[in-house]
């Protein structure tokens, strides 16, 4: 058979034989509230600008990372975000330290009135994992700042969440990563965590 006789599968073919996904076990639903509770929370914290108490649910070795994304044909076979291209975020601990030290700071002007901030998170999932403790978390956020008088800008995307039950017994955030729904980022500045 030549390769101009190779027939593409007809559109139809998909759902001839629908297969359901394979989701994991539920966990408990206790569980799933106090960590939608944590995320709820968490967002308080930001749409307050109470950054260092944010800070306080972070692990000592947390890494938050947003890839920036790129619109690729679905033909595309090279996959999703790669993580050593480039990153809106791909921090640690020292650079959130970092980042809010100059949100903080009296000559940040991009801060100066401050922006109002506004995070809606939503479509939260839990997964046990193989770590006892240790959860994975998916949802999705919607993100809303304004500025000045008249300035507004809207973020939104998806998140996976690794969080880490601490010696006390707490949750915190160990892994952050952000997929954000632009491929070019529409805001004057980006002087906000998701």
């Amino acid at each position: 058979m030549s390769v101009s006789q190779v027939q593409e599968p007809h559109p139809a073919d998909a759902i001839r034989s629908p297969r359901p996904p394979q989701f994991p076990a539920l966990p408990d639903p206790r569980l799933v509230f106090e960590i939608e509770q944590f995320l709820y929370r968490e967002a308080r914290l930001l749409d307050e600008e109470r950054y260092e108490e944010w800070l306080g649910l972070l692990t000592e070795d947390v890494h938050y990372w947003m890839p920036g994304i790129q619109a690729r044909y679905r033909n595309d076979t090279s996959g999703g975000p790669i993580s050593e291209r480039m990153a809106f975020y791909d921090d640690d601990l020292l650079n959130l330290r970092r980042r809010v030290t100059r949100f903080m700071h009296a000559t940040a002007w991009a801060e100066d009135p401050a922006t109002r901030a506004c995070h809606i998170i939503n479509n939260v999932e839990v997964e046990l994992t193989d770590t006892e403790g240790d959860y994975r978390v998916y949802s999705t956020f919607v993100n809303c700042r304004g500025r000045n008088e008249a300035e507004e800008s809207w973020l939104a995307g998806r998140r996976t969440d690794l969080l880490r039950r601490d010696a006390e017994g707490a949750l915190r955030l160990a892994r952050r990563e952000i997929y954000i729904t632009q491929t070019v980022l529409l805001a004057k500045n980006l002087n906000v965590f998701l």
